[in-house]
């Protein structure tokens, strides 16, 4: 692998999860003179540039109205959970064996949809502007959300299901925009924040679908009154997921700013740099490294994520912890408290103080602890030692919460080794659309592996954790390959200052 850029190389501030995903949810160097440079560029100790870029404030508005948009993708994708075995059931009349199949298939076509279209969506992002990419996806994913809600076949909800993962543009596109409303000093508070309002939008998602699913059957004295709403039992929640796109498309039409062109008219002076291509920008000294990085991660958290309810429902006796549907719901929101308050509130102080490659490092020590608790805990369990287990696994989940830090530390790596704002699109993309792969394959393949374990008794049941704390280990490995331009280092000016 080629040697890493130096500092003069950096100009790029781009970016995973999101966000489940899952998220979700990036030529040649630049050698110029400091002055000159990106005024995203990198800090030199002492100079005028550097602490003119440090009072830089983070434009609150831009990167609040960004992150409204950056809801929408994760609520289309989680609101459907509540029912949408259900609807396949009676709406596609499949058997009930039959069912946990096709719903793998809806949403792992929906993933390799996104991941076939996403570079499309960066490039076109870098050619014709973030902002028109950005509404016509939202209007787009409005559209194909209201069409999936009114399907009447097994055919139709794939066919919609699909659609909507085409207008996959406003993952890759928001996280450009954030990228370019930010600077070196501000750009952890601007993903801070985009990772909680992606949150946000898992914990809202299958709230809205719960709750407005089969409204003529909860709510007979309103929604009753209609047919309308009886031949099409699921298409409020999509109807309704479709008017939050529909706001964020007229916010973003109305009062989000064009940010392509920012970089281009700050430097005059220097000559416009041709779109690199995906195998260009693949091929640019540092971005491989990162990218299998990032999608070795996402791999470890899109497998995690997927056993993790499960083994919460299984049995003490084959492995797992046995809770009641009330004891999984209270589990899952503690851990998205935690995640969130790691994201939003540790996060950008401890970025400020160590840096990325630091926080990553601090990150791959939890991964294992992360992964460890659903064994101990059943080894807790099997002994009967209740009060211990009430005393310790709340604060150990927390602490395991941490790891998630991860994903913004990844985005902010990618951020570092793009090669130029002219490509920023297309290589967050790229990353993008690996994520989409992995989150295709990664959820069949933890389940099996986990069921297999269970079933044959394998390390008592753990055998899928245990193979989840051997992978996480090589995170560790992986961290050594990561370029120097890509670890955010926290440099000090000559007078002590960070």
């Amino acid at each position: 692998m080629p040697p890493s850029p130096t500092n003069h190389d950096r100009t790029a501030i781009e970016t995973s999860e999101a966000t489940p995903l899952l998220s979700d949810a990036e030529a040649v160097p630049l050698a110029l003179p400091v002055d000159q440079s990106h005024p995203l560029g990198d800090v030199v100790d002492g100079s005028e540039d550097a602490d003119e870029e440090e009072g830089n404030p983070l434009p609150r508005t831009q990167i609040l109205l960004l992150c409204y948009t950056s809801c929408m993708s994760p609520i289309a994708f989680f609101s459907i959970f509540p029912y949408i075995n259900f609807m396949i059931e009676k709406v596609g009349n499949v058997d009930k064996e039959d069912v946990g199949f096709y719903s793998g298939l809806i949403e792992s076509l929906f993933s390799l949809t996104q991941m076939c279209v996403m570079i499309f969506w960066g490039k076109a992002s870098d050619r014709f502007g973030r902002k028109p990419v950005l509404v016509t996806s939202l209007l787009g994913l409005a559209v194909a959300t209201t069409l999936f809600g009114m399907s009447q076949s097994l055919w139709q909800m794939v066919l919609f299901r699909c659609l909507a993962g085409i207008f996959a543009g406003t993952i890759v596109t928001v996280r450009t925009m954030l990228s370019e409303n930010s600077t070196k000093h501000t750009q952890a508070r601007a993903f801070s924040l985009f990772a909680f309002f992606s949150n946000m939008g898992i914990f809202i998602g299958p709230l809205i679908g719960g709750a407005l699913e089969r409204p003529a059957e909860k709510y007979t004295s309103t929604f009753g009154k209609a047919q309308f709403w009886h031949d099409y039992p699921y298409v409020l929640p999509n109807i309704f997921t479709s008017a939050i796109a529909l706001s964020a498309a007229i916010t973003t039409m109305l009062f989000v700013k064009e940010t392509l062109h920012i970089h281009r008219d700050n430097n005059k002076k220097k000559a416009a740099k041709p779109i690199m291509s995906a195998w260009e920008l693949a091929n640019y000294p540092g971005v491989l490294k990162v990218l299998v990085i990032y999608n070795y991660i996402m791999f470890l958290a899109f497998m995690f994520t997927a056993v993790f309810p499960v083994a919460q429902y299984t049995p003490v006796a084959l492995g797992g912890l046995g809770f009641s549907p009330g004891l999984i719901a209270a589990c899952t929101a503690l851990n998205g408290v935690s995640q969130a308050s790691w994201l939003l509130i540790v996060f950008p102080v401890l970025h400020k103080r160590i840096g990325t490659g630091r926080i990553l490092w601090w990150c791959g020590i939890l991964w294992p602890v992360l992964f460890a608790i659903a064994p101990l805990c059943n080894l807790i369990l099997r002994y009967e030692l209740t009060a211990f287990f009430w005393s310790t696994m709340p604060i150990v989940l927390v602490l395991g919460s941490g790891a998630a830090m991860t994903f913004t530390g990844m985005q902010l790596a990618v951020n570092d080794i793009s090669p130029s704002h002219e490509s920023l699109g297309t290589l967050n993309a790229i990353a993008l659309a690996a994520n989409s792969g992995t989150r295709a394959v990664a959820p069949a393949l933890a389940t099996s592996i986990y069921a297999i374990g269970v079933k044959y008794r394998i390390l008592g049941g753990q055998l899928f954790w245990v193979l989840q704390v051997i992978l996480a280990l090589g995170f560790f490995v992986l961290l050594k390959i990561l370029p120097e331009k890509a670890r955010g280092d926290v440099k000090r000016h000559q007078d002590g200052r960070t």
